[in-house]
């Protein structure tokens, strides 16, 4: 029940009708009479600056707001009170709608009448042509009028070309409803998929403490990070950013997985042909503009030994037990945008103490309200306050404090990988 939309116009589509002036006589008694008796909802009440209070309702598809006015005794405006308004009210079966608001006590001045009307087009000027001469449309409809509490009086109608219309709008808004259900659905199912292809479980080691964690800004990103057990007292851990977000980047993101998972045996005397390998898979199986930036290390746990290659991702960042900042810069470029794709690692001594960090740039990138970055400055100020914390109390201390910063307003997914070199035992 309610008003319908008209065309839109080419100049302005968002022109529409907002509010009709009802003048009551108690706005609290009529306020209870839309809502009870009519089943209105109440679309503002509140008081202005000069005191008087402003109540306003609408029928449940809200497209036009009646505002309950009660004028001073006396007043112009009083004396227009309980007379017939030009209000009408539209719904898609009116003998319903009046069983209904009869039951409830509303006053009807008689019972819905049936019409039918043949309209016929005005005549053309241009052609000559009288309205004779076209063919004539013709529509029923069914009519009543209702009063309010200060009877004030309304029409209520229904149009067989209307309920028509307003069905296969309520059948338009059902299917609409149940795509998004079934999106959602398969949303969840995606985002728990993905969920899984995050590591499971940390395989042990004596001379490193590491945690990670991924926050997407959707149910699904392209984000990714992982800890591969490379055998021979290796670990790898690998941090990814697919270009994009959403469902396309989470399938680059556990294709790209699937291909290092597979071929990580391949790793740990020959990273460089193990990545070479993988951009050639992520290359031949994506569109020609996908690729992904990526930070994989290598850490050897008797030596504590990092081997590491950066395509074209942020700098890893190791904070030394002095508090000396090392960045590990890029070693190559993106995977997946070249066939032929050169790739050179680097190495680093780990000491006991030292933090070794990688991230995406959903850290460093992450705005504030003033569009001032994140950075790295600030990233590293949080490494060096929580140093003494557990690795996954690190992480859990930079994504607070990234939330913070940018007021819950993130943009982009946010992964982060933190270990830290210990001492061997005896």
């Amino acid at each position: 029940m309610g008003t319908l939309p008209g065309e839109q116009g080419a100049r302005d589509p968002f022109l529409r009708m907002h509010a009709v002036n009802v003048y009551v006589r108690d706005q609290e008694r009529s306020l209870r009479f839309y809502i009870d008796k009519l089943g209105f909802q109440v679309a503002f009440d509140a008081r202005v600056e000069s005191g008087q209070r402003m109540v306003a309702v609408t029928p449940p598809d809200g497209s036009t707001v009646l505002t309950l006015i009660q004028p001073p005794p006396h007043s112009l405006q009083s004396k227009l009170i309980g007379r017939a308004t030009q209000v009408v009210f539209v719904t898609e079966n009116l003998p319903a709608t009046y069983r209904e608001w009869h039951s409830r006590g509303v006053r009807f001045r008689g019972a819905p009448r049936l019409r039918r009307v043949a309209y016929e087009p005005a005549r053309s000027s241009a052609s000559g042509t009288s309205a004779s001469d076209d063919q004539a449309t013709a529509w029923g409809g069914a009519f009543a009028r209702f009063e309010d509490i200060d009877r004030n009086s309304f029409a209520l109608v229904s149009f067989d070309e209307v309920s028509r219309a307003v069905e296969a709008q309520r059948l338009a808004a059902a299917e609409r409803r149940e795509a998004e259900r079934r999106a959602a659905h398969e949303l969840e199912i995606a985002r728990q998929v993905q969920a899984r292809l995050f590591p499971q479980r940390l395989p042990e080691l004596e001379s490193l403490e590491y945690a990670g964690a991924c926050v997407q800004t959707r149910r699904v990103g392209g984000d990714y990070y992982d800890f591969l057990d490379l055998g021979q007292a290796r670990l790898c851990l690998v941090l990814g950013d697919i270009a994009g977000k959403g469902i396309a980047a989470a399938l680059l993101m556990a294709n790209l997985q699937a291909n290092l998972r597979s071929q990580c045996a391949t790793a740990v005397e020959q990273p460089e042909l193990l990545l070479r390998s993988v951009n050639r898979l992520f290359y031949e199986n994506t569109a020609e503009n996908a690729y992904a930036t990526l930070f994989y290390a290598e850490f050897d746990d008797r030596t504590c030994r990092l081997r590491y290659a950066n395509c074209g991702h942020p700098p890893g960042l190791v904070v030394q037990n002095d508090g000396t900042v090392k960045r590990l810069s890029s070693t190559a470029t993106v995977l997946g945008l070249f066939p032929e794709w050169p790739c050179r690692t680097g190495e680093l001594q780990l000491r006991p103490g030292d933090l070794f960090v990688i991230y995406t740039d959903g850290i460093t990138e992450a705005l504030n309200k003033r569009d001032e970055e994140f950075g790295e400055e600030r990233l590293l100020e949080v490494m060096r306050r929580s140093r003494d914390l557990s690795a996954s109390r690190i992480v859990t201390d930079v994504f607070e404090e990234v939330r913070r910063f940018s007021g819950d307003q993130q943009h982009d997914d946010v992964t982060l990988i933190v270990a830290r070199c210990r001492s061997r035992g005896p």
